[in-house]
């Protein structure tokens, strides 16, 4: 646990301030068919300092977490805000103060669970899939905790304490179609919490490794799909993936001011009337967010950031400079992922919202498509022309699910796709097992409802 070493040096702010310290903790096991192939443990940390002058930033980092370092560091980022304003001379007027407060973490950061605890989680769920799921050619099992802590001290806004412990474990399976040729799918268990709390019985996962399996076992006589712009049900997952890579990026407000194609399109139509996005900071609808945030890394305290609702374009997700510019309200958006990072704008939990349709009526409507379960990856640009990888998929024959189709891509343009929904589920699936990418790695959560759209697909 972080002691405070920060506050002391709040007599030595003469701008706007942020300094930070953190300490970012992993914790990996794999196994490969029964062998241990991965045990690792790693911690970093240290202690940042950003200052802002005139219109820009000066930063300053270093490892050691001492009295002497935080002097020395925030010194140096003193100087750099200076040198760079003298350099740079945009001569625009200091950030809007943020709201004060001090705020502690819902979760302590009090306890330390052994790599053992995870060692052994993984040798009993290896096992498991062992002796139940028969003809696979390999199997994975990672077992992954990543706790981050960190304590801001401001100039003006939110001092805050954060802890956010999140633990996983990803599943893969292999099993050989009749050519031999090898077929996988993978499966993540991810939530907010401790490692030894969240998985305490490998049995109680066996309901989704039983889908799993399944899915896998008609993966294997999968048939090739029909390339061409077709009606397609993305399952709630696509669903979630797409609201965070083909349109939550290009509503990022630096994103936005370097060109993206939200830049003309505030307060007009961007997709169907049934299509409203959030990029919730920590509850939503009524429940906490898979990875909540209270408080930003620049002090503003976190809330929701709506981004379109009934399909128009609402608003963009913003920083205190940002925001400044635009003339808005900053709503927490700015995050750093390690001690040596600035902030930058990033998501939280992006989210589209559920509708009114049952699933199993949306594929009973579709009499010639596709419906599309997982995903490998997935990548967007700034325009919203983005490609995701299929991983699973079925095919919809008169109402019906069909056979389960080989691997290929879906793509599309986002605001062009998202003008075809004209059906959105009833239910909602959150995910949080992976990191988002933009310049540096970061946690998020991203969910949403299956929707029924026109999409490109890849064939043979």
């Amino acid at each position: 646990m972080l002691n405070d070493l920060l506050s002391a040096h709040k007599g030595a702010f003469k701008d706007y301030t942020e300094l930070r310290a953190q300490v970012n903790t992993n914790k990996r096991v794999t196994f490969l068919s029964g062998n241990m192939v991965q045990n690792t443990q790693n911690s970093s940390g240290g202690v940042s300092a950003r200052v802002y002058r005139g219109g820009t930033y000066g930063f300053a980092s270093g490892a050691e977490y001492s009295e002497e370092s935080i002097r020395n560091i925030l010194a140096a980022a003193t100087e750099n805000a200076s040198f760079m304003d003298r350099q740079v001379k945009k001569g625009l007027p200091p950030l809007p103060k943020g709201q004060s407060g001090k705020f502690e973490p819902k979760i302590k950061p009090d306890k330390d669970v052994g790599q053992n605890i995870m060692i052994d989680f993984a040798k009993a769920l290896d096992a498991l899939i062992l002796d139940k799921y028969k003809n696979l050619s390999s199997r994975t099992i990672m077992a992954d905790s990543l706790d981050i802590e960190k304590l801001l001290v401001m100039s003006d806004g939110a001092d805050s304490h954060f802890f956010q412990p999140r633990s996983t474990i990803y599943v893969g399976m292999t099993a050989e179609n009749d050519e031999g040729v090898p077929i996988e799918l993978r499966h993540g268990f991810s939530a907010l919490g401790f490692f030894d709390a969240l998985y305490t019985d490998p049995t109680k996962l066996t309901p989704e490794l039983d889908t799993l399996y399944e899915q896998l076992m008609q993966k294997r006589e999968g048939v090739y799909s029909n390339a061409g712009l077709r009606k397609i049900i993305l399952h709630p997952d696509l669903a979630g993936m797409l609201a965070h890579e083909a349109v939550g990026h290009t509503v990022e407000a630096d994103i936005v001011l370097g060109g993206s194609v939200a830049a003309d399109n505030l307060n007009k139509r961007v997709a169907s009337e049934l299509i409203t996005m959030v990029d919730f900071a920590h509850t939503a609808l009524g429940k906490p967010c898979p990875l909540p945030v209270y408080v930003d890394d620049e002090g503003t305290i976190a809330e929701d950031a709506l981004l379109i609702e009934n399909g128009i374009l609402k608003g963009y997700m913003h920083s205190r400079e940002s925001a400044q510019h635009f003339g808005v309200k900053p709503q927490g958006n700015a995050r750093a992922f390690t001690f040596s990072d600035e902030p930058l704008i990033r998501m939280r939990n992006t989210a589209i919202l559920p509708g009114k349709s049952k699933q199993e009526d949306m594929i009973a409507s579709v009499d010639d498509g596709y419906y599309i379960v997982k995903t490998g990856n997935g990548q967007a640009d700034t325009t919203g022309e983005f490609t995701f990888s299929v991983t699973l998929g079925y095919e919809i024959k008169k109402g019906k699910l069909g056979k389960a189709i080989r691997e290929t891509n879906i793509s599309g343009t986002a605001f062009e796709m998202l003008k075809t929904v004209d059906m959105v589920s009833d239910d909602m699936n959150w995910e949080c097992s992976g990191f988002c990418g933009k310049k540096q790695a970061m946690t998020c959560g991203m969910g949403g409802p299956a929707i029924r759209c026109d999409l490109s697909i890849g064939g043979r």
